[in-house]
This record gives structure tokens, C-alpha cells and sequence, in this order.
């Protein structure tokens, strides 16, 4: 799959953040995006510090250098949102906040 051109990136992250907002509205029971926007800007956070943490980690390698991560294995973005198994997607361990 391509990269998204410089015009359609914005129009893909609108339409993420506006399907974000529909299941939040409707399954979460929230009344406005007041509601959820931190909580949101908080899991983004999260996501953005793990892919940083992983990029000093290799810069780390490339300089036979230890790292030492941030935040402990099992509260990283990469361990509960988005786990691997066998080195693909496992969706039926990732916390999705759903019951």
C-alpha cells in the first residue's frame, strides 16, 4: 500500500478522528466531545511515546549503545493496544476499553 499523498493525509486523519468520535458518541454514552478529549489526547500520547521510545531504541542499536526504556514492557502502547503474535496483529489480547 502507498503513503497517502500530501492532500489525502489530512482528509485520512479527519475521517479517523470522526469515526473515533462516532463510536465514542454512540457506544461510550459521552454527550460531547468535551467528554472523551482527554482521554483521547492522552491514548495519543501514549502511541506517539512508544513509537519515539522504538526509534531511540534502534539509534541505540545502531550505536551499540543500551537503551533503556521509559515506561516498563507491560504499560507500552505496543504491548496493550497493539500485541504481536507470531509477529502479526494480535486483535483478541488488544484492550480495547470495550466489555
Amino acid at each position: 500500500m502507498a503513503a497517502p499523498t500530501a492532500d489525502k493525509a489530512p482528509r485520512m486523519f479527519e475521517q479517523t478522528f470522526k469515526n473515533l468520535d462516532d463510536v465514542l458518541w454512540k457506544e461510550a454514552g459521552c454527550s460531547s466531545e468535551l467528554d472523551y478529549t482527554e482521554q483521547s489526547s492522552w491514548i495519543l500520547f501514549l502511541k506517539y511515546l512508544d513509537d519515539l521510545e522504538q526509534e531511540y531504541e534502534q539509534e541505540a542499536e545502531l550505536g551499540d549503545i543500551p537503551y533503556e526504556y521509559i515506561i516498563d514492557a507491560e504499560y507500552r502502547w505496543s504491548t496493550w493496544a497493539a500485541p504481536k503474535k507470531d509477529g502479526k496483529p494480535d486483535r483478541d489480547n488488544a484492550k480495547t476499553g470495550l466489555t
